[in-house]
């Protein structure tokens, strides 16, 4: 259904994200709710053949390749409102100057927590069969696997680092499995809220020896640079796996290596720091290290839920209401 008087809203960000998360449906739809003026992308907007257009623009619809909204970019956008992010992290994208304006910001950040606390769940229930080190070094003996210590998921023991969207998502997913217990480690977390997720609310260092698997949630903030280093590893049990599916700073690499050379601990990781790894990184070898390139987050059809947000928020703005998934000044200072 069009809108009567609709807001003049374009797309920027890189041809190929706008390619994959914009199907015909969704760009029909986005037609409907918004004067596009026959450019619904705009891959560029420092190119001067659209100041025209931004000049008039409302709404920014952006994702991957946006790039920062500082004061430069704005200045020539003097009727922007709202910037609708259709991806996660809003980081790399605000500014100062953007706050300053009182324009709204929106991000598609609880549809992309979905596929990441998927991908977790699936990782943690292998990690507790050492599915990955199996991979890499499959036993002759079938007998060796099934009798090897520790191995399973009963009575093991999840730490989640972060109750983030994610976070909280993945304590949800862990719920039907009777097996295991769940303990949470954030400063900003409610205790009762964590409880009634189904987990318990404890300190990081509290928590460290007590679990199996540790899956990082955390955004990656000067605070939570390398929050995970030699001392919380050691803390670790023999035996335990460290998942990273959050942002390659929180662990200190080289204090990982030294762990996992050693067979004490497992990791599987999402992200790494630098990413990817440079080639001869010992954890690159290392038969009980898994590492994936990022494939945590919405890829593929998964990132039609991204434009599907973005476009509920140009509904919501088209029509008056209050934005669905606002980001605050304050929230982003302590979120990814």
């Amino acid at each position: 259904m069009s809108i009567e008087n609709p807001p003049r809203a374009h797309a920027v960000m890189h041809a190929d994200a706008f390619s994959l998360l914009f199907d015909d449906s969704r760009r029909a739809r986005f037609a409907q709710l918004a004067d596009t003026a026959d450019r619904m992308l705009i891959t560029d907007v420092d190119d001067p053949a659209h100041a025209a257009l931004l000049a008039g623009t409302e709404v920014l619809i952006t994702s991957w390749g946006a790039p920062r909204l500082d004061a430069a970019r704005l200045a020539r956008m003097p009727r922007l409102r709202a910037v609708l992010h259709a991806a996660g992290s809003v980081q790399g994208l605000v500014s100062d100057e953007l706050w300053e304006r009182g324009i709204r910001v929106t991000s598609a950040v609880d549809a992309n927590a979905v596929p990441v606390a998927e991908f977790t769940l699936g990782a943690i229930l292998l990690a507790g069969k050492r599915t990955f080190t199996h991979l890499r070094a499959p036993h002759d003996d079938t007998w060796s696997a099934w009798s090897e210590r520790g191995i399973g998921n009963v009575d093991r023991t999840v730490g989640v680092v972060g109750f983030s969207r994610i976070g909280r998502r993945v304590v949800e997913l862990l719920q039907p499995f009777d097996g295991i217990r769940v303990l949470v480690a954030d400063p900003y977390a409610d205790a009762d809220a964590v409880a009634a997720a189904g987990a318990t609310l404890l300190p990081l260092g509290e928590m460290l020896p007590q679990v199996s698997v540790l899956s990082l949630h955390a955004p990656a903030l000067p605070a939570t640079h390398h929050m995970i280093a030699a001392a919380e590893l050691a803390a670790l049990p023999d035996g335990a796996t460290l998942i990273n599916t959050a942002r390659g700073a929180l662990v200190d690499h080289e204090a990982l290596l030294g762990e996992c050379r050693t067979g004490r601990l497992d990791a599987l990781l999402d992200v790494t720091e630098p990413e990817p790894l440079p080639p001869g990184h010992g954890l690159l070898s290392l038969p009980n290290v898994a590492i994936t390139p990022h494939l945590a987050g919405s890829l593929g059809t998964e990132t039609r839920r991204l434009a599907d947000a973005a476009l509920d928020e140009l509904a919501a703005y088209a029509a008056g209401e209050p934005a669905r998934h606002p980001i605050t000044r304050e929230e982003l200072a302590i979120s990814a």
